[in-house]
């Protein structure tokens, strides 16, 4: 988990299946995208909105475009969503009619490789909330109930680290998250919902070309227990560097 921050990198290779309810934007080829899976829609559709998520319906249809099939099943994802059972990923089909409502371009043959990405990002990101919450109760049942994707909105923090990539460019990275995400995590036992912020950072990629992803996950500064829990997660960061310091003085 580290300081405030929890990141972790992916080898698109290295894991196929995670659990994910949240749509990824863009990966190393569209920037500038929103949440890949069940992407929002550009136009406004109030009434095919789930309240869940924010995201329009999306069908197993084949697009008007397409001239290949793609797979519509759909793999049961490993968070939770409520007692009854755990989020689904979406099909690469309802992957693909996503990118092509937001009218990006994508060949169809790249499509299950990019749905891999997105369930692995969000498998890590799930496993980063739970390190968080572990400092609350480690045996709690967590519910992922809610999410939203925020594509192009930048988190204070993210601001913050953009300003000092422009102060110091040759010690910061100072490329913006290429997507955010605020997820809604109830703890069952108490009732309390706590919001987490996730942004979504490209890193460079590995020696064979494959990209490279990182995450900083951590509960949003919205409430008395959010702040405890990072000025907790900061100090023992802050400590652990000055610890081995201090014991070879």
């Amino acid at each position: 988990m580290g300081q405030t921050t929890s990141s972790t990198q992916h080898h698109p290779n290295s894991s196929s299946s995670g659990a994910c309810p949240v749509d990824h934007s863009a990966f190393a080829k569209h920037p500038q995208a929103s949440p890949s899976a069940p992407a929002s829609c550009p136009v406004d559709h109030p009434e095919t909105l789930d309240p869940r998520n924010h995201l329009p319906i999306l069908t197993q249809e084949r697009a008007p475009s397409q001239t290949s099939d793609l797979p519509t099943d759909r793999i049961a994802s490993s968070i939770p969503r409520d007692p009854t059972g755990n989020w689904e990923y979406p099909s690469p089909q309802q992957f693909y009619n996503a990118l092509v409502r937001k009218g990006w371009e994508t060949p169809e043959n790249e499509i299950e490789t990019m749905v891999q990405i997105h369930n692995f990002l969000n498998e890590k990101a799930w496993e980063e909330v739970q390190k968080w919450e572990a400092q609350v109760n480690k045996d709690e049942k967590l519910q992922l109930v809610r999410f939203k994707g925020r594509p192009g909105e930048l988190s204070p923090k993210a601001r913050f680290w953009l300003f000092a990539g422009w102060l110091l460019p040759e010690r910061v990275n100072n490329e913006p998250p290429f997507d955010r995400h605020d997820w809604i995590v109830r703890r069952p036992s108490t009732g309390e919902e706590v919001r987490y912020v996730i942004d979504y950072y490209g890193a460079p990629p590995l020696p064979d070309g494959s990209p490279v992803f990182s995450l900083d996950v951590r509960p949003a500064l919205d409430s008395f227990g959010s702040i405890s829990m990072r000025v907790r997660a900061a100090t023992r960061g802050a400590w652990g560097k000055f610890a081995p310091e201090a014991s070879h003085a």
